[in-house]
């Protein structure tokens, strides 16, 4: 098997899959940020840090989303699954957001990453048969 990428241009297939998972990933983050806010002011704390910090998370997942055609896309992708655990110390319960997205992540990638070089065979498969 080869090395899961950090850096560069995906398949387009590849790439529509991360898009669609970090944008899923982006409204789960905007709740959750609310959430902590919510259990902050409930705990007598002011819920403005973390709403502001899961906010811009939530908008980083979108970012990536959006970037996803360019070679940082999968980079800001990556980042926004590291970032999604080190929130788990914050709100424990990110911890199993995390665990669920970062597995999504890891199975969209490796399998658009097949289905993108089977595109590509096919596709040379074809040509070859044209000529």
């Amino acid at each position: 098997m080869r090395r899961l990428p950090v850096y560069g241009r995906q398949g387009k297939l590849t790439f529509r899959l991360l898009a669609v998972a970090l944008v899923g990933q982006a409204i789960l983050l905007s709740f959750f940020a609310l959430a902590a806010r919510g259990v902050a002011i409930a705990d007598g704390r002011d819920g403005g840090r973390l709403l502001w910090l899961g906010a811009g998370l939530s908008v980083l997942a979108l970012v990536g989303a959006g970037l996803m055609r360019s070679p940082v896309g999968i980079t800001v992708g990556w980042l926004v699954q590291v970032l999604t655990w080190v929130s788990g110390l914050v709100v424990p319960a990110m911890f199993g957001v995390a665990v669920v997205f970062t597995a999504l992540w890891l199975l969209l990638l490796v399998q658009g990453l097949k289905a993108d070089e089977l595109v590509a065979r096919h596709e040379a498969e074809l040509a070859a048969a044209s000529d």
